[in-house]
């Protein structure tokens, strides 16, 4: 369990964690100086039980709320100090406003110094207390007088946290990837780069590499340590040192998060949920420059209110976060934000998008399921909302769900995942819906324009799901055709068994053009002269070629020159047959060209169509068989012409 105190400077922080562990905090020589906490500082309390209380002891002047921020970030449990004599002091109260808009429940009081006053002045503190607390997230926990220079209720506050840190449930880490946030960074002789921080998600074991982030510097991790003794693992809720290699001192700092390479994610927009503190006196103004605190960062920002709408004091709203510099969050983490000159804390809030987009304000559905604040409840809401598709990578990042936490959600919330490069996931309804639109819609595309031979595929999206991606779209689409519910060629979508030329028309200029192709065996008339030979419109019988091609039952040799697929196995059975009586199975375009009794352009035309049916290959001047023709063409035997040219070839070499 972490612990973190609070309170105003002098009021006994520090002392009391050295009656409750030993340790003195102030590390710093200026501390010890000045004789007030100016950074963080650390200690360590190891429980009987094997378990371990941390406590960071923050400094309590106004000028190091700062660095009181970055200890709070990220604890379990509260030690807020009142001092009997002086009573609560402005930074109690701005303490205690930070440690409610983070949102932490559980502390103790400590009120602190009771050996300098009489019982009365407890009593007048310890209602004090009570009142400032009202109204708190800390609202009814308990209130301990003490005295760290008497030893006066320490043992009482010892059993306090030891009965918390027995009840503390530990932080929920599976299926998710590991964070920490660097609260310190320092070089150790013989080392190299250490920093230290509160392991936010996931665990994180010697050898893992990962990254600093929002830099996007690759490290390894060459060791952990915990408590100062070399640890084999460090997971949610823990503080811990890491050694990291790859990076040197001087490019890490504070503010900067150690973690996954999936969540490296840098962001410089973010949609919040954000409260202005009740005591403020005036509205919150829209593009209101803050101080945003974030986990241990501090970094400059702009607060962007919707419809540009100030926000009263002590009412929440939904604002957008433009920050000077890339942050790295996730969804559902704290923040602070204080005024320009970091006086005074405005209030604070919740990330619900960390990775806002500048283009478009997010939709009020999409922020409303984010803000859930559970996966599993956000993408149920997701899931209902029409016409979005979740973009998959985006909703993983944002709530830092590894593959497997997130495939089993996909199929527990009934998702269809669409895409592979950028998944999306929509309800399967939704997907079997448009999967029932585009059936529909090809099917009144043909009855209107049989003569089509399909419906563009970008045209077809944007009539029945204009709001999914092209990626989601063609997926969709070939899981239709390997169900064999539709085909796809190139761009074109169609429904099985559609011919073009299924039409009287086509039907009368298709007996027409058929005699004519075979007539002309090997050697089919182009278009021109065909056109010429049955006195048809050579543009009209070019697009009723070309549109009868996609049936199969016609194909395009080359340019305007039509074969029968019938004519085309014969063909390619007297290639067979050619191969066969070569050399090797290597044979010229004379070769195939004396077998066919066709001109040499022409063969050549008819082999080169073969290659790029994957029938022939070409290898230098030559060519062999490559795929057996049949299940492309049909079943075939080679013309008598061609086998008795073969077999003459034969017989003259055999003679040789």
């Amino acid at each position: 369990m972490i612990v973190a105190t609070a309170g105003h400077i002098d009021h006994g922080k520090t002392l009391l964690v050295k009656a409750l562990t030993g340790v003195d905090t102030d590390r710093l020589p200026e501390e010890k100086a000045r004789g007030i906490s100016i950074d963080l500082g650390f200690a360590y309390w190891p429980l009987a039980n094997g378990g371990l209380i941390g406590f960071v002891d923050v400094p309590g002047h106004e000028r190091f709320i700062h660095n009181m921020l970055a200890g709070v970030c990220g604890i379990d449990f509260a030690l807020l100090a009142v001092a009997a004599d002086d009573g609560v002091m402005p930074q109690t109260v701005e303490h205690l406003q930070i440690l409610s808009l983070l949102g932490i429940r559980r502390g103790v009081v400590a009120i602190t110094k009771t050996d300098r006053v009489d019982p009365a002045r407890i009593a007048e503190v310890q209602t004090e207390v009570h009142a400032l607390l009202a109204g708190s997230s800390l609202a009814g926990i308990t209130v301990l007088p003490v005295s760290a220079v008497t030893g006066a209720g320490i043992e009482h506050l010892r059993h306090t946290l030891v009965a918390a840190a027995v009840g503390h449930a530990a932080r929920y880490r599976e299926g998710q990837h590991f964070r920490l946030a660097i609260d310190r960074a320092f070089s150790v002789a013989g080392s190299g780069t250490v920093v230290t921080g509160t392991v936010f998600n996931g665990e994180v074991t010697p050898g893992d590499r990962l990254v600093v982030s929002p830099r996007g510097v690759p490290v390894r991790v060459r060791g952990i340590q915990i408590r100062g003794s070399a640890a084999e693992r460090a997971q949610a809720g823990d503080r811990c040192a890491l050694n990291l290699a790859g990076i040197e001192v001087e490019a890490v700092a504070r503010g900067d998060w150690v973690l996954d390479e999936a969540i490296h994610a840098p962001s410089r927009r973010m949609d919040v949920r954000f409260t202005l503190l009740a005591t403020e006196r005036a509205a919150l103004a829209h593009w209101t420059p803050v101080h945003l605190h974030l986990a241990t960062a501090d970094v400059m920002a702009r607060v962007a209110t919707r419809g540009s709408a100030a926000i009263a004091p002590g009412t929440s709203a939904l604002v957008q976060l433009i920050v000077e510099a890339p942050i790295a969050a996730l969804n559902g983490d704290r923040f602070i934000l204080r005024d320009r000159s970091a006086g005074r804390t405005l209030g604070g809030g919740t990330v619900i998008d960390p990775l806002a987009e500048a283009r478009r304000r997010a939709s009020s559905d999409w922020l409303a399921a984010l803000e859930h604040g559970t996966p599993e409840a956000a993408l149920a809401d997701l899931l209902k909302i029409p016409e979005l598709a979740v973009d998959c990578a985006r909703f993983e990042t944002v709530f830092n769900l590894s593959a497997a936490r997130a495939g089993s959600m996909y199929q527990s919330f009934d998702a269809a995942i669409l895409g592979r490069t950028q998944r999306v996931a929509i309800a399967r309804s939704g997907a079997a819906a448009i999967r029932d639109s585009v059936l529909a819609r090809l099917g009144e595309f043909h009855r209107a324009q049989a003569q089509a031979p399909g419906i563009d595929a970008t045209a077809l999206r944007k009539q029945v799901a204009r709001w999914l991606s092209a990626e989601a779209f063609s997926f969709l689409l070939r899981d239709l055709a390997e169900a064999r519910q539709l085909e796809v060629h190139g761009s074109t979508v169609r429904l099985p068994g559609h011919d073009a030329t299924s039409n009287a028309a086509d039907e009368e200029m298709w007996r027409a053009v058929l005699p004519a192709l075979l007539a002309g065996r090997y050697a089919a008339p182009a278009i021109a002269e065909l056109a010429r030979r049955l006195g048809i419109d050579e543009a009209k019988l070019r697009d009723f070629l070309h549109r009868k091609s996609k049936t199969g039952e016609v194909m395009r040799v080359a340019e305007d020159l039509f074969y029968p697929k019938a004519t085309l196995a014969t063909l390619a059975a007297n290639a067979a047959l050619v191969a066969r009586s070569a050399s090797r199975g290597l044979f010229s375009a004379a070769q195939y060209r004396d077998a066919t009794g066709i001109g040499r352009t022409r063969a050549i035309k008819i082999l080169e169509f073969f290659d790029t049916l994957g029938i022939t290959q070409r290898i230098g001047d030559t060519r062999k068989m490559h795929k057996n023709f049949v299940p492309i063409l049909g079943p075939a035997k080679p013309a008598l012409a061609a086998a008795s040219a073969a077999d003459r070839d034969v017989r003259a070499r055999r003679k040789s």
